[in-house]
């Protein structure tokens, strides 16, 4: 084969710039710490470090997720506890109101102090967090959750959502509680039925809150809720009735309530029961508790919970502290304020460990996370990190390489007949 001198020339060239580039390189290589400096490099290599970096930019973009989902329970957990300590000093207000010593000057200071209160429980209501969402308003945190549109008339604004976060690939976290659920809906009496004496009484007759004995029973089909225990004092006898306010009758006898005695005597501190072996026979599963002497006429309901907010609550506490009643009106009064005040104050509990559970839930992702991350990191170092000892070892044999190049040019580049003649 004939080489012609400018193919020796472009051959030797093409050889030294090979070796230079290779040399550059690995030079590069050692500046970036890099092992891969573009796909061409490795391309299967390449292609799992891009699946890798996606990764774990969307673990940071959790860990950021759930350091706002963090901040914004932490914020409603410390609202909630001040919610609760305010509900306490309530408390506190409705035990002291019961001492026999206060007049009606004292219970009228405790009652403003309770106006105060109740406007402090608004404002908490209302809370935002750092960002000027409403805490307490649903999916809806741009619009202030209540408004007071008459003395204990409040009214929720908002909705019943909850605002949610996505804090990993497969669970999202909720950051805000419905506000309808924390302050509003909260049943009444027990739980199950409230008891209360009617405001007509004019006795010393106390309800207690009532006892489920049988939860089947009260909720069975044939249950009204809906009872009037009826006092009649004649002859040195107190007897009562018990009332079905739905049906019109007379849980004791089956028929149209009749006029005193009434069919059972009455025993200061028994228990009534909401139960008769017959005739007729009936048992709903409850009882109450009636100490002292009721007067003839006085009355007592019993009616299925309903849902009372914890604003009207207390503002019937201040009316009741206001118009200072005595005697078994503010016995009975008080202790109906206390039944309800303590189911706002187990409502506000469970919403309160919900949001602490779900901090608690928090804290497990976010570690989860950090041990993605540290896996995201090793697998990128395997794939992409220089191993700098053998970097350094082709740098020396590039070096050598490219200087046997320009050596065995300069020699070829050299030759000429001249020299021979």
């Amino acid at each position: 084969m004939r080489i012609s001198t400018s193919a020796i020339y472009d051959a030797g060239i093409a050889a030294m710039q090979q070796q230079t580039e290779k040399l550059m390189q690995v030079q590069q290589q050692i500046a970036s710490g890099r092992r891969i400096l573009s796909p061409a490099d490795d391309p299967v290599a390449a292609a799992r470090m891009l699946e890798v970096s996606q990764s774990q930019a969307l673990n940071q973009q959790y860990g950021t997720n759930s350091g706002a989902a963090g901040d914004s329970l932490a914020l409603e957990e410390s609202v909630l506890g001040s919610v609760s300590g305010l509900l306490q000093d309530v408390r506190d207000v409705v035990v002291h109101a019961g001492n026999p010593t206060l007049n009606k000057s004292d219970r009228a200071i405790l009652a403003s102090e309770l106006r105060g209160m109740y406007q402090e429980l608004l404002g908490l209501a209302n809370s935002v967090d750092g960002s000027g969402q409403y805490l307490f308003s649903g999916y809806q945190g741009g619009i202030r959750p209540f408004s007071e549109s008459a003395a204990g008339v409040v009214a929720y604004n908002g909705d019943q959502g909850q605002r949610l976060i996505q804090v990993s690939a497969s669970r999202q976290i909720a950051v805000s509680d419905a506000g309808v659920d924390v302050f509003l809906r909260i049943p009444n009496g027990n739980g199950s039925f409230a008891a209360q004496a009617a405001a007509t009484n004019g006795g010393a007759g106390v309800i207690d809150g009532g006892t489920i004995l049988d939860p089947i029973k009260w909720h069975a089909a044939a249950n009204n809720m809906d009872y009037t225990v009826k006092f009649s004092v004649g002859g040195g006898v107190t007897s009562y009735d018990i009332i079905d306010n739905v049906a019109g009758t007379s849980l004791l006898t089956g028929l149209v309530p009749g006029g005193a005695p009434y069919p059972r005597t009455y025993v200061g501190g028994s228990d009534i029961d909401l139960s008769q072996a017959g005739p007729p026979a009936f048992d709903y599963g409850a009882r109450v508790n009636i100490a002292g002497a009721p007067a003839d006429g006085d009355s007592f309901t019993i009616k299925a919970s309903t849902n009372q907010d914890v604003f009207k609550t207390i503002d019937e506490l201040a009316q009741l502290l206001q118009n200072s009643p005595s005697g078994a009106a503010l016995t009975n009064g008080l202790a109906s304020v206390q039944r309800n005040l303590d189911n706002a104050m187990e409502n506000v509990l469970t919403v309160r460990t919900s949001t602490g559970a779900r901090l608690q839930e928090l804290e497990s992702v976010k570690s989860a996370g950090d041990d993605r991350a540290l896996q995201y990191s090793q697998t990128l170092s395997r794939l992409q990190d220089l191993d700098y000892a053998k970097a350094a070892s082709e740098l020396a044999q590039q070096q050598v390489n490219l200087e046997a190049a320009q050596k065995s040019f300069a020699k070829v580049a050299g030759l000429s007949l001249f020299d021979y003649l």
